[in-house]
């Protein structure tokens, strides 16, 4: 295995590690972590802007994040590891802060903002770079993840569908503007 195979395993891996290190310290300690998750419109929310990707509500909520989180930060991850951590960032940042902005007031926590970010990301980044490993990339991911794009829909009131939305526009932002560089 190559040295770069290595470090993008190790990265996705160390990600995936640090939230579940983190769910279970956050059930040991009797579930107190979600006041780090971001509530919209208040001071104290905006922490959340950068913590609210690595807590979760449950083990449920974070093995519904793991797998897609795996194979999509992989994909992105192919495409360097200063890319995945860029758009990783800026979906933290950019969609973070237009949940802040727009959400319903209540804690909103859980990767599925990021996930929404790579797979927004992957899924316009062959229609904005024209490249054919893009668009091949990009109809995979549509066919097999376009599902995901009904979690922008307020249908279940305990499911940050302003968290998806965001993570989901913040990502197709950055595929953008990094075409443009």
């Amino acid at each position: 295995m190559n040295i770069d195979i290595k470090n993008r395993v190790l990265l996705i891996t160390s990600f995936v590690a640090l939230f579940w290190i983190i769910e279970l310290i956050d059930i040991a300690t009797g579930n107190k972590f979600g006041i780090y998750g971001i509530l919209p419109r208040t001071v104290i929310g905006l922490r959340g802007i950068i913590f609210s990707p690595f807590i979760h509500q449950n083990i449920y909520h974070l093995l519904l994040n793991t797998i897609p989180f795996i194979v999509l930060g992989s994909l992105v991850s192919l495409r360097g590891l200063d890319d995945f951590l860029e758009l990783s960032l800026f979906v933290m940042l950019v969609g973070g802060a237009g949940v802040w902005l727009v959400g319903r007031p209540a804690y909103h926590i859980g990767a599925s903002g990021l996930i929404f970010g790579y797979f927004g990301f992957l899924a316009t980044a062959g229609w904005y770079e024209r490249r054919f490993s893009s668009i091949v990339i990009s109809l995979i991911v549509l066919f097999l993840y376009g599902g995901l794009l009904r979690g922008v829909l307020p249908v279940r009131p305990f499911v940050s569908w302003e968290g998806h939305l965001c993570g989901l526009i913040a990502g197709m932002a950055c595929a953008r503007l990094s075409a443009l560089r």
